[in-house]
């Protein structure tokens, strides 16, 4: 068992792996709690959107089946922990009248005690249960672990949204590189094709993308598609190979 202090400079990792995606993230999250928690046998975590589940992660391939059953029955710790937002716990799956589905199943799967605590962020709701295969071991003492561990798992949501946000403004700033990089080639062939420079190139796809209601990134990449202009095999210069191609710049004054 570690500190606080250690605790939370092991989990600090949380923030960065919420940029790589939700689950992973919460994954790493039950995984610290299995290994940092006292008597915690297991655990599961949630992103929730409303009663909806968004994420759903465990640490051993049998306790989705407790999520699972409370999502079916709207009813158990989870939703006792989202709707309260205090911690809920389950001293003993063999004496639990609450929730008996839940009950059954926890008992069915070698679960007898169960800690679950939740967190809001927005809309949204991140969930931690810790799972354990004897009843009453997991004390009120222990709990401030987990919240601490939960407070991690919180970023993850905020982080999420951060990150799409960061992910679409990448992927724009992407799309406008590239639309650049086109619109610059074209420019340079026609400079070539046609013996203008590059201001008169620029304006002449500014007017056909004016003319033919499309952008000049599209016209550039008419143009590169069509193949390189130039000379024909004649020794005559041949125009543009894009729309309006009929329609050449003005030439440079020597």
């Amino acid at each position: 068992m570690t500190s606080g202090s250690e605790l939370a400079h092991q989990t600090a990792d949380l923030l960065s792996l919420a940029n790589a995606s939700q689950a992973r993230s919460l994954d790493r999250l039950v995984s610290l709690a299995t290994r940092q928690v006292p008597a915690c046998t297991g655990a599961a975590a949630g992103i929730w959107a409303g009663p909806e589940p968004v994420t759903l992660v465990a640490s051993h391939p049998d306790l989705p089946e407790l999520l699972d059953v409370q999502v079916a029955a709207r009813s158990g710790p989870v939703f006792d922990a989202l709707a309260s937002g205090e911690p809920v716990s389950s001293p003993d799956a063999l004496a639990e009248t609450r929730w008996p589905a839940y009950a059954e199943t926890a008992l069915r799967l070698g679960v007898r005690e169960s800690i679950t605590l939740a967190t809001r962020h927005g809309q949204q709701a991140v969930t931690l249960s810790l799972f354990g295969t004897r009843p009453r071991r997991l004390e009120s003492s222990q709990l401030e672990l987990a919240e601490l561990l939960l407070s991690y798992g919180g970023t993850v949501v905020g982080n999420a949204a951060d990150y799409g946000d960061a992910q679409r403004t990448a992927q724009q700033l992407r799309a406008a590189a590239e639309s650049r990089t086109v619109v610059d080639q074209a420019r340079g062939m026609l400079m070539q094709a046609m013996g203008c420079d590059a201001d008169e190139a620029m304006r002449w796809l500014r007017r056909v993308s004016q003319e033919r209601n499309v952008r000049v990134a599209d016209v550039a990449a008419r143009i590169l598609a069509a193949g390189a202009p130039g000379r024909d095999t004649q020794g005559s210069r041949a125009s543009p190979a894009a729309p309006a191609a009929g329609r050449r710049p003005p030439r440079s004054r020597r």
